[in-house]
């Protein structure tokens, strides 16, 4: 491989994409460590907590989701949290070294009625110093803008897998529907949060198709969550836990976001309970700068504060904030499909 690219480029093709993936993990890993100091020369890791604002009751069939209505996972169906006890979460969130609070909804669809008390969430956590994202399903004409006014930094609306894979996961919604919340949220000057999961039985040509997808965004998605299936008992998925993904499938998908997004967060996301200490280092060796902490995710178990503290000190890995994301391009709209 030739020295990479140090800067986001939007024309990367999928047979390029593979050819990075399937380097020799030597080669990978000294490619994504290039760009890693180029762009992240501290070398720090940002500490990010996900609180579920509203559990339950899902209309959409996502394979993977513990909260889906379609599937008997003994998650019960809740209201949306009040204000005072969401902001009471990222205060603690914060105490324990997070800066960036996410608050995710289990909603098909962001519904006007809820708005306004979304809006004031997201309005009472930033006044509390810290960065912003929600995901709240899909978004219609006029909301992403509000939650742009209320001062949202950045919208997560995943494409789970590749465009071809897709439908093996979810048949309520589409590919397409989600790209086009994907353009109303950026055309609302909101950053982009946008990743998928690994591990739910596609083929390394899905996970190479998903960073493709993830490539043709422009600009690039600011942050790109890599997950690693969660199998949850009741749902489709669930019997996946017999057959986990191999931990340097997810190592080279991390590398190869880490070579094409450069100047994007890339997030080791779900999945880190049932990983090793070393299988985690690996990943962050690969260009993972960022670790959702917190006993939860959602509804998923996730490593304790303690585990997280002991794995970055055993690695010499500073805490990081948002203050050091490198200077991205100016943002441009993508049209609504």
């Amino acid at each position: 491989m030739t020295t990479p690219d140090l800067e986001p480029r939007q024309n990367w093709t999928k047979d390029e994409i593979a050819a990075i993936y399937e380097l020799p993990l030597p080669d990978l890993f000294l490619a994504a460590q290039q760009v890693r100091k180029a762009n992240w020369p501290e070398g720090r890791m940002q500490k990010s907590q996900l609180l579920s604002i509203k559990t339950g009751g899902c209309a959409e069939n996502c394979g993977y989701c513990s909260q889906s209505a379609h599937f008997d996972t003994g998650i019960p169906a809740s209201k949306l949290m009040d204000v005072e006890a969401v902001v009471g979460e990222a205060r603690k969130a914060k105490e324990n070294g997070a800066d960036r609070f996410c608050m995710g909804a289990a909603w098909r669809s962001l519904k006007d009625r809820d708005l306004p008390k979304v809006c004031s969430m997201i309005e009472a956590v930033k006044a509390e110093g810290m960065e912003t994202c929600v995901t709240l399903g899909m978004l219609k004409d006029g909301q992403a803008e509000a939650l742009s006014q209320a001062g949202l930094d950045y919208y997560n609306h995943n494409l789970d897998t590749s465009r071809e894979y897709y439908e093996s996961v979810v048949t309520t919604r589409t590919y397409e529907d989600r790209i086009e919340t994907l353009g109303k949220a950026r055309n609302a000057g909101l950053n982009l949060c946008v990743g998928g999961i690994l591990g739910m039985g596609e083929g390394r040509h899905d996970r190479i198709g998903l960073l493709h997808e993830l490539a043709q965004l422009t600009p690039h998605p600011e942050s790109v969550p890599i997950n690693m299936l969660v199998p949850v008992e009741g749902t489709p998925l669930g019997e996946a836990a017999t057959k986990p993904l191999e931990i340097v499938e997810l190592v080279r998908a991390i590398a190869t976001a880490r070579i094409i997004f450069p100047k994007s967060w890339v997030r080791l996301s779900a999945g880190r309970e049932a990983m090793s200490s070393e299988g985690q280092m690996l990943c962050i060796l690969a260009g993972a700068n960022s670790i959702f902490v917190g006993n939860k995710l959602l509804t998923a178990d996730n490593p304790e504060m303690s585990e997280d503290d002991s794995l970055l000190a055993a690695m010499g890995v500073e805490q990081g904030t948002i203050a050091d994301k490198p200077p991205a391009c100016a943002p441009t709209a993508i049209p609504a499909e």
